[in-house]
């Protein structure tokens, strides 16, 4: 496809990043020489210098005959009438980044006379996934699928837990009966889509996935099952903050949010006037100490630094804070962080660049099976998506023993008439499921895709079983 990237910043780059990795054919435009440099040295894609409101800088860029624009400078404005821009010029998609919570409500009304195809937002993503944790704060990770029927959850395994040091065929009966699965496992960076012979060690991250009451209960029987979160304590209040705070409070949890700008600690407080703000430095020891900062059940680091949500995390986990969520946009940080114990680390940009990633295979593959969702996990390594089976899918009603995939990929739930089903060998997809994928090494752009050739090895890497 051809795709063309307004703003080059991080969520920008990640993008042109992720698409080139999927042989897309990506033209970058910004206003900056130094952020064209940066990106045609790392990435090998075209540049163009201008403004992308111009007529003449996107007709350079190809936007007559391109597949999909995308305009996410830092400003809302400026994308919008990017995005109008390219669509008059002959551009069949356009996504635009608009992160002002004040457009929220007119969007629709904005989508229609600027001639967006699609919004995106950032901060509010991240705010969503946030709150997701918090609300369950034994998991470092929440996705959902289904429209929060199924939900994966990522964890880390710790000495003593029961699934230490035994295959996991043998987990007992009480587990086993529970509508869930272990369906990727990330050791030292290496994951593993594990079968029942698998056997987990201390410092695994456990991925499972299933009914969100049976994920619950599993937590209980291990013994990790947190407290309700009542109170958050953020320390840094943009927009992220803003969109999280709106979220907490209609979950009824108290927020206190520490900001250093004074201006913008009066635009929060005018915002969210039932959350407590203070004006102060939130990496200063002595302010979160003053502002009993460990009193909170969760802390979150909003900072625009990603080097100070770090130390501020780790702070907050020393003083023995049982949930602890870290902003962190830089890739090489994030391993960093993990290793420390920060294990709820969040990426924007990744995030966004997710969302965007799912719409692109969408449009790829218009006559297949529809992507409703997808998600990367264990450091990007490896996606969970959800399809829907249509009638152009391969195999309908065949049992998954009987099926050659690919290895590496995983049927991980067949969602049926509102039924929740974790497959096993004698189960089999039909026309109408939803179906969740684990994909480890494989962009999948359809449901045929999991298929290896038919006159290939046998290799039934999911649904089996033993599981």
């Amino acid at each position: 496809m051809k795709i063309i990237i307004i703003g080059t910043g991080k969520v920008g780059f990640s993008l042109a990043e992720q698409l080139l990795n999927e042989k897309h054919d990506i033209t970058i435009v910004d206003t900056l020489d130094s952020a064209l440099r940066r990106a045609t040295d790392a990435l090998d894609i075209m540049s163009v210098k201008g403004n992308g409101v111009s007529t003449a800088t996107l007709r350079e860029a190809g936007a007559e005959d391109a597949d999909l624009v995308v305009a996410a400078t830092n400003s809302d404005e400026v994308n919008m009438v990017c995005c109008l821009t390219a669509k008059h010029l002959g551009a069949k998609y356009t996504i635009a980044r608009i992160r002002n919570p004040e457009y929220n409500l007119g969007l629709h009304e904005l989508k229609k006379n600027m001639g967006i195809d699609m919004v995106i937002n950032p901060e509010n993503a991240t705010a969503v996934e946030i709150s997701r944790l918090l609300r369950f704060p034994s998991a470092a990770n929440i996705e959902t699928f289904c429209r929060g029927r199924v939900e994966l959850m990522g964890f880390r395994l710790q000495d003593g837990d029961f699934l230490v040091n035994q295959p996991l065929h043998a987990l007992s009966a009480q587990v086993k009966q529970l509508s869930l699965l272990v369906c990727a496992v990330d050791r030292d960076g290496e994951v593993t889509i594990p079968n029942g012979s698998f056997i987990p060690c201390v410092g695994d991250k456990l991925y499972l996935i299933g009914r969100p009451t049976s994920l619950d209960q599993f937590f209980r029987l291990l013994g990790r099952y947190s407290p309700k979160v009542k109170t958050v304590f953020i320390v840094g209040g943009g927009k992220i903050s803003v969109y999280l705070t709106a979220i907490l409070e209609k979950m009824k949890m108290r927020v206190k949010i520490v900001e250093m700008s004074e201006k913008r600690c009066r635009l929060v407080s005018e915002m969210m006037p039932r959350t407590t703000v203070i004006c102060g430095d939130g990496t200063d020891q002595e302010l979160l100490e003053s502002e009993r900062m460990s009193a909170a059940d969760a802390f979150v680091a909003l900072t625009d630094r990603d080097e100070d949500n770090l130390i501020i995390s780790l702070y907050a986990m020393q003083q023995g804070l049982h949930k602890v969520v870290t902003k962190c946009n830089r890739q090489n940080y994030t391993g960093i962080a993990r290793a420390v114990g920060l294990d709820s680390v969040i990426s924007p940009k990744l995030i966004t660049a997710a969302q965007i990633l799912q719409l692109v295979r969408g449009m790829q593959n218009s006559q297949g099976s529809v992507m409703n969702t997808l998600y990367r996990i264990a450091d990007g390594t490896t996606e969970a998506m959800e399809f829907t089976v249509g009638p152009s899918t391969r195999h309908l009603n065949v049992p998954l023993r009987d099926l050659h995939l690919h290895k590496g990929i995983l049927i991980a739930v067949i969602m049926r008439d509102g039924e929740i089903i974790i497959p096993e060998g004698s189960s089999c997809i039909q026309e109408g499921d939803s179906v969740i994928i684990i994909s480890r090494d494989h962009p999948i752009l359809d449901l045929n895709d999991i298929y290896a050739e038919e006159d290939g090895p046998f290799l039934l890497t999911g649904g089996s079983d033993e599981h």
